[in-house]
């Protein structure tokens, strides 16, 4: 893999002033196409008094009020659109478990942009013609599957849309087809390994796979470690929402330090979740995105929920002038405060991977006694351990090494392995019981 491979040189190369200049450029349009063609940016403008024409950088950005997803969901489903619906060709969704979904609306020219953002991603993992790419995402009104799909095909790939769900026949169409990459996310990618290995299936040695690019959930390094360790490749982190277009918003170079975010297409703030205001490189906060390109629904400074920081680099080996965020560490609404102390998922994961005798499923359950919260952690240990004396000792000492991380007492329950349910989609880290 070389740092000369781009899908779109004249963009992906730009200097951080021609990208400077451009990001201003598209965001007066922007922010004009979206008073001129969205009812509610209009009525929002007008309420807080806001004057879109005295925007002229991104250094104002300020002044305009956060989106965030409850607006969206008020506003269901076509409160947001800003083109006429004879020129919308597709329609995404989220599922919508919590009350409305999020809709997510699509010109031609916005799916697009979008193929053309995967592609560059894919193109910069290394992927190309003559490879065969195994899509193992969800089809249909989550945008995973249908945005790698087109992204792969656009940069000449043979693609497997095999989408989620019976592991068996994925790991068999691997085999007979010769699958050389494929997105997954990162937990359902360590249970094909599970399932593979289980068939006699070594994923190093039998399969083809020199890539592999997941997302779409919280995950970290240590996992990304495990994952290449058992494929024998590299593993790239993805980042995307639905919302703004879907997978294809930040994605990892062959240097893997940090996601390109691709600044022709959006611009990027960390803010802090509680004030709103910015916060300085390299200092973690909640990612807030504008859209600059998108036709049927523009989106202005969208609170994504998602925690990662700015990264203060300037200049990538790869090549590529686009800024950097570092991984995703979890997301506000997926955060766990116990006992004043804020935890994520990722933290019990970065522990929990060091352990050789663990398995790859866990949950953090929540429970409320006597008015206090309460923090269990359930593990699956990789083999059944008969002797009480062994799992006591395991036990405390995975209790003692989360209590440390975390700093905050928890119970460690150690389970059997396969006995935590496992879901195809995205895992239920976090389980919450108390009556609130």
């Amino acid at each position: 893999m070389t740092p000369d491979r781009f899908w779109q040189p004249e963009i992906e190369k730009m200097s951080w002033k021609e990208l400077e200049r451009l990001q201003n450029k598209r965001l007066r349009s922007i922010l004009k196409y979206a008073y001129e063609n969205s009812p509610w940016y209009r009525k929002r403008a007008k309420r807080d008094k806001v004057n879109y024409k005295s925007i002229k950088s991104v250094a104002d950005l300020s002044k305009i009020p956060f989106t965030t997803k409850e607006d969206l969901r008020d506003n269901y489903p076509f409160g947001f659109l800003a083109a006429s619906i004879e020129n919308v060709v597709r329609i995404h969704a989220s599922s919508g478990t919590t009350g409305n979904p999020t809709v997510v609306l699509y010109t031609k020219r916005d799916l697009e942009n979008w193929a053309n953002c995967i592609a560059r991603c894919l193109t910069m993992t290394g992927v190309g013609r003559g490879d065969v790419f195994q899509v193992i995402l969800g089809y249909g009104l989550f945008t995973g599957g249908l945005g790698f799909h087109y992204g792969a095909e656009k940069i000449g790939a043979t693609v497997v849309p095999s989408a989620t769900g019976n592991t068996k026949r994925q790991i068999k169409l691997m085999r007979d087809f010769g699958v050389t990459a494929f997105t997954s996310i990162p937990s359902y990618t360590l249970y094909l390994a599970e399932v593979a290995q289980e068939q006699g299936v070594d994923v190093a040695e039998d399969l083809k796979i020199k890539t592999i690019s997941c997302g779409a959930e919280a995950w970290s390094e240590t996992v990304r470690k495990k994952i290449e360790d058992l494929f024998g490749c590299n593993v790239f982190n993805s980042y995307g929402l639905s919302e703004a277009f879907g997978p294809g918003v930040a994605f990892e170079c062959f240097k893997q330090s940090g996601l390109h975010l691709w600044a022709d297409q959006f611009i990027v703030e960390i803010v802090d979740p509680k004030t709103g205001e910015r916060v300085e490189p390299e200092e973690q906060g909640e990612i807030v995105l504008t859209t600059l390109t998108k036709e049927a629904m523009p989106l202005l400074r969208y609170r994504t929920r998602d925690i990662a920081a700015m990264l203060d680099e300037r200049t990538c080996e790869c090549g590529r002038s686009h800024p950097k965020i570092s991984w995703i560490s979890g997301r506000t609404d997926d955060m766990v405060k116990i006992h004043g102390v804020n935890v994520f998922p990722s933290q019990v994961e970065h522990v929990l991977m060091n352990e050789k005798t663990v398995g790859n499923n866990y949950q953090l359950i929540i429970t409320e006694e006597k008015h206090m919260d309460q923090l269990k952690v359930k593990i699956e240990t990789k083999e059944k351990i008969s002797q009480e004396e062994t799992l006591q000792a395991l036990n405390e000492k995975i209790r003692k090494e989360l209590e440390s991380t975390l700093g905050v007492s928890i119970q460690v329950e150690l389970v059997e392995p396969y006995s935590i349910p496992r879901v195809e989609g995205k895992a239920q880290r976090v389980v919450d019981l108390r009556r609130r």
